[in-house]
């Protein structure tokens, strides 16, 4: 018996892209577009947090966040949002996509809004409650990524699955071009009222009392599109995928479908028992180790090794600009000054180098395919890396030529593994365990953001030449082993989800690239 016979799955197989297609697109992706904003706007202001809350007279130098404090601060969601694809991704599978959809949001606008109001009388306290909020935030983050990328590819017909997975996914470069764009308008618009003067001529009006008002709104706006898209959805239903195969109930799924898409379905019950019960295996089994093991431990890996570089570059380009002479040094500007120059320089990078990789992904994913597309940015990605670590010095001197370098890893990560290692865990694993697949493979990636975060952070903190070149080097060779790791996938274009997964009924087992 072939899924394939099932009307319901068929047709959405099959059916003409809509607008309902592109609603889903847009309320998934506004969450995707909230889940950028929120984890990489701590970027533009967490050296503003070290001359507010940090700064110590004795050393002559302006207020910094400790090492260990400043990993914790840009990390924690990042600890967060492992937490949340976990535990969300099961629930997606147990209880269905759309009942724990909008739990996610909830969490996301509460917790963006406590990270802004952040109280307390002393230092500790305060950043000690930002962190508690930012953990909860990241929480509700990760139960958005899986979730929309499931979600996502249930929906789509197998022709365009790609590039609305993909469109989706190329939402977070939207967010962090807001992310830098939003810090450098407030921050200018601050400046305009309240005018500093720098570091070095005087340490103590350099920082502007109103500059603790700036790192709130900031943090505090990542709660806008999230309360903008909730009712839209609460609205949707769920996915005729989950209601057939796992609810088994194909009556429902046939007129949920029929609702909301201008496609004719018929009702059929009598053929599911046998394809469900063809499926009826679970995630710790043999079964499910024959079928999909070197697909999981592919999706994993390649997560894992790709977050560890892509972090790594967003989380520490604050401390790269300056060094690079990208960003004036932090004695010349006042704080809001600084907060200007930084968020500035990570808007420009992301706008020219960020966005237009995501976008690249979405016009060319279904043709050149979701295999070459990421073995290809791994590879450059490396390349690019190597040689900022190599000439890292005679770069040095020419500043724009390092900015070009930095910007073309970007793109080639989001034209690249970054992009795809987001589409393929939603394409590879049967319906049943669709969405706890892709948690533990978004899971994996977040292990090694908080590489990136927690360990790679720490090299260039301080600016030291030497310490960032063994982190581009070794940032390097991290992208040319996900290159190898990919090889333990296989290709998914133009396929149903139930034919790449073997749910069609065929005695389908894992078969990776290399084979």
């Amino acid at each position: 018996m072939s899924s394939s016979n099932l009307a319901v799955l068929n047709a959405l197989d099959n059916a003409r892209i809509q607008l309902y297609h592109v609603t889903a697109i847009i309320i998934a992706g506004m969450g995707f577009f909230t889940d950028a904003y929120d984890l990489f706007c701590i970027t533009t202001v967490s050296k503003l947090l070290g001359r507010l809350y940090y700064y110590d007279p004795i050393t002559g130098n302006p207020g910094k966040l400790p090492t260990n404090v400043n990993n914790v601060v840009t990390g924690v969601a990042l600890v967060g949002t492992l937490s949340g694809q976990l535990v969300f991704g099961w629930a997606g599978d147990k209880l269905g996509r759309k009942k724990v959809y909008g739990v996610t949001l909830i969490i996301m606008v509460i917790c963006a809004i406590g990270s802004g109001i952040s109280f307390g009388s002393s230092t500790k306290s305060v950043i000690g409650t930002l962190c508690f909020f930012r953990f909860w935030l990241g929480f509700g983050i990760g139960g958005d990524y899986s979730l929309s990328a499931t979600i996502m590819s249930e929906y789509a017909n197998k022709k365009t699955r790609g590039k609305f997975i993909a469109a989706v996914f190329a939402m977070q470069g939207v967010g962090i071009i807001f992310a830098g764009l939003v810090s450098m308008i407030l921050s200018k618009i601050f400046l305009s009222r309240y005018h500093a003067v720098p570091f070095s001529k005087d340490p103590i009006l350099s920082t502007q009392p109103q500059a603790d008002f700036l790192w709130r709104i900031v943090l505090m706006l990542g709660a806008l599109p999230a309360m903008l898209t909730f009712y839209w959805r609460m609205k949707m239903p769920e996915t005729g995928r989950y209601t057939a195969l796992i609810e088994g109930n194909a009556k429902k799924a046939a007129v949920d479908m029929g609702r909301v898409l201008d496609i004719d379905i018929q009702e059929e019950s009598d053929k599911l028992s046998e394809i469900r019960a063809s499926n009826n295996y679970e995630l710790l089994s043999w079964e499910f180790f024959d079928r999909h093991g070197y697909h999981l431990i592919g999706t994993m890996s390649t997560w894992f090794l790709l977050d560890i570089a892509f972090y790594s570059q967003n989380l520490t380009q604050k401390d790269i600009f300056p060094t690079m002479g990208l960003t004036k040094q932090a004695a010349d500007v006042s704080a809001l000054e600084e907060v200007y120059e930084t968020s500035r320089a990570m808007f420009i990078v992301a706008l020219l180098g960020t966005f237009p990789g995501y976008w690249f992904t979405v016009l060319f994913i279904e043709s050149l395919g979701r295999f070459f597309i990421q073995v290809m940015g791994f590879i450059m990605m490396s390349s690019f890396m190597l040689l900022m670590g190599v000439f890292y010095d005679g770069l040095k001197e020419h500043k724009w030529l390092f900015a070009l370098l930095y910007g073309l890893t970007f793109f080639f990560a989001n034209f690249g593994p970054n992009s795809t290692t987001f589409v393929l865990p939603a394409e590879l694993f049967p319906t049943r365990l669709r969405s706890t697949c892709h948690a533990l493979s978004a899971a994996a990636g977040k292990a090694g953001a908080m590489i990136g975060a927690f360990v790679v952070q720490t090299y260039t903190l301080d600016g030291d030449v030497t310490k960032i070149k063994r982190a581009l080097l070794a940032l390097s060779f991290t992208n040319i082993l996900g290159a190898c790791f990919t090889f333990f996938l296989s290709e998914t274009k133009g396929k149903s989800l139930e034919e790449i997964s073997g749910e069609d009924g065929g005695q389908n087992r894992t078969r990776t690239a290399a084979s």
